[in-house]
Order: C-alpha cells, then structure tokens, then sequence
C-alpha cells in the first residue's frame, strides 16, 4: 500500500470510527442468519455479492485489481480467511464482546511473533501493555477451568491468524493497492465457503438446529429468510474494509489503530440495545483495560523515531 505523504490525522480517524461503527452493527446479524443458513454458505453468498462492488470501486479509480505481488497478497489472503472463519463461527455461539476480545488478542499475538519468531527486541512498555490487554480478554472471556469449552478459543484462533496476516501486511504488502487487497481477501473467503460448503453438503451429518449448527451446516435452499442479512453484511463489509484501509493510507498507523478498538464500544452497545445481550461489570472494565492495551502500543510507537526499537 503506498505510504500517503499528506497526513490527514481527522480524516484517518474519522474514517476509523465509521469503519468500526458499520462493523460492530453488522457483526451482530450473524446469530440472526444463523438460524437459517452455515458458515460457509454466508460467506460464499458475501462474496458474490461484494466482488461486484470491489470491482465498482476500481473503475471509479480508487485502486487497480492486480496485485504487485501475488505470492504475499495470497498467503495475507489466506491467513485473514482463516481469522474470520474462526472469528465469524464464534459470532454464532458467543456474545459479540467475547467474541471480539478472543478477536483482539492479535496485538498480543503480533508481540509474541515478533520477540520468538522474529527475534525482535521487546520492551518493558510493549510487555506491559500486553499484560494489560491480556487481562482485559480474560475479564471479556470469563474462562472456567471447571466447565472448559473449546469454543471459546475460537476468537482466539481467529486473533492468532490475524496478527500473522498482520506481519504479512506491513512486511510483504506495503506497496499494494487498497482494493487489490480487499479483492483478493474476497476472493479467498468465497473459494473457502464454496469448499466448505461443498464438504458439509456431502459429507453424512446431522446438523444442530439454529446457530449451534452453524458451522457444519450444508447447503440450505431455503435461505431467503437469511438474504437480507447477507446483504447487509456484504454492503457494510465492503465499505468498512475499504476504509478502514484508507485510514491507513491516510494517516499515520501507530495513531490510526488506537480508534479500531472502538469496535469494542459500539458491538456490545448495539448487541445489547437490539439483541438484548447484557454485559457484566467485570466484563465491561475487561472492554476498557483492552482499549488502555491498544492506546498504549499504538502511543509507544508514535513516540519512537524512525529506525529506533519500540521499547
């Protein structure tokens, strides 16, 4: 993605808030399109739908279509496919708030591939700020050990494969266009979900009734009640996306990502004014110390000069 030499610090987090405002609205549709269609039939039925508005926003000249370099734009492609598989399959047995904070246990994720894998120096701020975030998700997530459920850790896979679709971005995908990398993001999720979908088609199960069945869950030719959902998903995903990765171009990132955790205001509030999901006091303050995470990162980064480690 091409580095934007006018900063527009307002326009960047104007258009942050707005990215994460549609997302946390539109997120919580998936327990409604749930009742009545798979994972893998939605996102299959998504991509259909946004590839043509891709598509519209490279002819009205906002980015080319063909990546620079295919290779790192596929494996980014992929790694994110993987993060919303898991990330939208939790939407479907979860609460939004916990979802979202197995979801954002990616900045924690990126730390620990950066100081065991990439052997980069961490310092006692980066750790501190992980601690912090890594009890907010805790506060979020309420574990039990005594009544232990696999399904919690699926947000948290989700945030493991985010945080490497991450390094990828800012290492190997710096030059490429915005909407080159929206479409091949698109492009995988839908091949995912016809595979899925295909699998679970053919394979003899008995799927769960409701939102319980909705990753094993076949083809289901009865879908209209699900239609308007998807298109609501599909429209708010596009655009959000979009600019949530203008946000980027247009601003400086360290100061840009603080505002993504505003999806962790406007998710829960929505759930709980629409759907009626009500959260804790300890989860609430669990919402807030992973923000104080997230601020703390992205202000230690804005406060390194250039070529100096992030301590």
């Amino acid at each position: 993605m091409p580095a934007n030499n006018q900063s527009s610090p307002m326009l960047a987090s104007g258009l942050m808030i707005c990215a994460m405002a549609i997302i946390g609205v539109i997120d919580n549709v998936v327990i409604l399109l749930a009742e009545t269609i798979g994972l893998w039939q939605f996102h299959l039925s998504r991509a259909l739908l946004m590839l043509p508005m891709v598509i519209g926003l490279s002819l009205l000249g906002l980015g080319g279509l063909r990546p620079k370099r295919p290779g790192p734009v596929v494996l980014r492609s992929v790694l994110i496919t993987l993060a919303m598989l898991f990330y939208f399959a939790s939407l479907a047995l979860m609460p939004i708030a916990q979802a979202l904070a197995g979801l954002f246990t990616s900045p924690i994720f990126v730390l620990l591939i950066s100081a065991l894998i990439l052997r980069q120096r961490i310092g006692p701020w980066r750790i501190f700020a992980v601690l912090v975030g890594f009890t907010g998700i805790l506060c979020v997530l309420q574990p039990n050990p005594a009544d232990f459920d696999f399904g919690t850790l699926l947000p948290v896979a989700g945030g493991l494969f985010y945080a490497f679709s991450a390094i990828i971005t800012r290492s190997h995908c710096a030059e490429e266009s915005t909407v080159a990398l929206l479409a091949a993001m698109v492009l995988t999720l839908g091949l995912a979900g016809a595979v899925g979908l295909i699998v679970f088609s053919v394979l003899p199960s008995a799927a769960l009734e409701g939102p319980e069945g909705f990753v094993t869950r076949g083809v289901v030719w009865q879908m209209q009640p699900a239609l308007l959902w998807i298109a609501i998903q599909a429209v708010g995903s596009t655009f959000a996306v979009f600019m949530m990765i203008k946000a980027y171009q247009v601003g400086e990132p360290s100061y840009v990502a603080v505002f993504e955790y505003s999806v962790m205001i406007f998710g829960p509030v929505f759930a709980w004014i629409a759907l009626g999901q009500e959260l804790g006091g300890i989860q609430i303050a669990g919402i807030g110390l992973i923000a104080v995470a997230g601020a703390l990162l992205g202000w230690r980064a804005g406060h390194v000069p250039e070529g100096q480690e992030v301590t």
